[in-house]
């Protein structure tokens, strides 16, 4: 059973080339007492099958899916974007999936995740941009800061692709540039946080 968390209910991560190997170093990290959900974009060909989840299904404490259409999301879940689908949050705190357009060349795109949950979640959500190369999650990032939640970009330097990361910080002055190793413990300092 998830225990109460602090003032976060949901982390939204989007990634793309190098994901793979830093979301090993994020995820298996986060015990199974983890008190937020998880949504990922890693950007997988349209024929991808279900590898994400089951790789990282067999190294997790979590739960780990895949998001499926109208569904409540619920703490403690790592949900991953199905290929070739875009991933959103509805205001009720529940999944939906599109094949609307390709955003910044993507399907499943992190800035409609990220846009989606902003609105949904508001302050009590933490946004994680990580490796990759392409543009994709700056905008959806600059949204969550408006909203009040919490913003993380891994430091470039740790990066195997560092476009994605250099365009969230040309975007937003975001609250932590960490590198990869760090990101999961900090995580888990986030989710035991009581609010003062």
């Amino acid at each position: 059973m998830a225990k109460k968390s602090g003032k976060y209910q949901a982390v939204v991560i989007g990634v793309s080339a190098g994901g793979i190997a830093a979301l090993e170093k994020i995820l298996p990290v986060l015990p199974e007492d983890f008190g937020l959900a998880l949504l990922v974009v890693q950007h997988i060909s349209a024929d991808g099958g279900n590898y994400l989840v089951e790789h990282f299904s067999a190294s997790c404490a979590l739960e780990v899916v895949e998001a499926a259409d109208k569904e409540r999301i619920q703490q403690g879940t790592v949900y991953f974007a199905p290929p070739n689908y875009h991933l959103l949050v509805e205001r009720a705190k529940t999944t939906a999936l599109t094949v609307d357009a390709k955003v910044n060349y993507a399907r499943p795109s992190a800035d409609v995740l990220f846009e989606t949950a902003a609105e949904a979640y508001c302050d009590a959500l933490i946004g994680i941009v990580l490796t990759g190369a392409n543009n994709d999650g700056a905008a959806g990032l600059a949204r969550i800061k408006q909203l009040g939640g919490l913003t993380i970009v891994q430091s470039p330097k740790s990066a195997e692709a560092t476009v994605m990361p250099m365009a969230a910080l040309k975007a937003l002055t975001v609250d932590h540039v960490l590198d990869l190793e760090e990101i999961g413990p900090f995580l888990v300092t986030l989710a035991t946080k009581r609010e003062e």
